[in-house]
């Protein structure tokens, strides 16, 4: 029988503490904020687990030479569970956007699984693999934003802290408001994706120091207005990815290099706090940002790369 503990090994169960973020950063930037996002946070997790198993799943012969102690080359769970397992949870997630935002989250969350998959199955191992996958990520924080403005009773406008980029333009344009929120997190997501490529081989000292430059670019665009909560979960963003980076251009070894992709991973809901809160629910961003310890302990229990 297969494991609790091995599927969860499968998924990267913990790095899912770094997705809900997406959805939460795309609703207060959009002004969605409402009873439908937490159903959305959690049909995006969904759809992050699929494309763990599915990436698992793909890379089963390449892991068995270079991670033979993964839980589909060590025998543990078997490819035909992992692909059944990636499939589930991929219907799963789409079925949970749609109940909770209709035709219009399924518009976002159907390209957001297809790139997903596309990712896994085709795009990985090109030079557009940090592309993709930053497109996952940009998809999923457009996400959040899919259901249109949050309204009360009688049609009016529900979430207090976005009111005002609710009235700053005209209504069906949650997705242009979310755009800068998504462009950035798609940004970090390409620098711990190019870092990835290279944890088994290390890396050229080129490779961190333009994703480097690319983590002090996203801290900056993550600030907006001068204000202390996202003044300093965006410094804290990214002193700890950053200075995680600079260890690698010290020292360009595969241990560094997994090092600070895993700083890159858990230190993603910093990033996305600031992003919440910078849109105004700045109680919100602090919560979302309380997952990043949480995620580096678990991460010494199951290894989010």
């Amino acid at each position: 029988m297969t494991r609790l503990a091995d599927l969860a090994e499968l998924v990267r169960a913990p790095a899912a503490l770094s997705v809900p973020g997406d959805v939460l950063s795309g609703a207060a930037a959009a002004g969605t904020l409402d009873r439908r996002t937490p159903a959305l946070a959690g049909a995006s997790v969904l759809l992050y687990w699929a494309g763990m198993a599915a990436n698992d799943w793909a890379d089963r012969r390449l892991d068995a030479v270079e991670r033979p102690e993964r839980p589909i080359p060590s025998g543990r769970i078997r490819p035909a569970t992992a692909l059944g397992v990636a499939a589930g949870l991929t219907a799963a997630g789409l079925a949970v956007a749609g109940a909770a935002g209709g035709r219009r989250a399924t518009a976002l969350a159907v390209p957001l699984a297809a790139t997903i998959w596309g990712y896994d199955l085709l795009a990985k191992n090109t030079a557009a693999g940090p592309a993709v996958m930053a497109a996952c990520r940009g998809l999923d924080v457009l996400l959040g934003a899919s259901v249109g403005p949050a309204r009360g009773r009688g049609g009016r406008e529900a979430a207090p802290a976005a009111r005002g980029l609710v009235r700053a333009l005209p209504a069906g344009s949650g997705l242009v408001r979310a755009l800068p929120a998504a462009l950035t997190v798609a940004a970090h997501t390409w620098t711990v994706t190019a870092l990835s490529r290279r944890e088994v081989s290390g890396a050229d000292r080129r490779l961190p120091r333009a994703t480097l430059a690319g983590t002090a670019l996203v801290a900056a665009t993550a600030l907006g207005r001068p204000d202390p909560v996202p003044v300093a979960l965006a410094a804290g963003y990214a002193g700890r990815y950053g200075a995680a980076q600079a260890r690698v251009l010290a020292d360009p070894s595969p241990a560094r290099v997994r090092a600070a992709v895993g700083a890159g991973i858990t230190g993603l809901p910093a990033l996305q706090g600031a992003l919440t809160a910078r849109a105004g629910a700045r109680l919100l961003g602090l919560a979302v940002a309380a997952a990043a310890p949480l995620g580096r302990r678990l991460a010494r229990l199951i290894s989010p790369t």
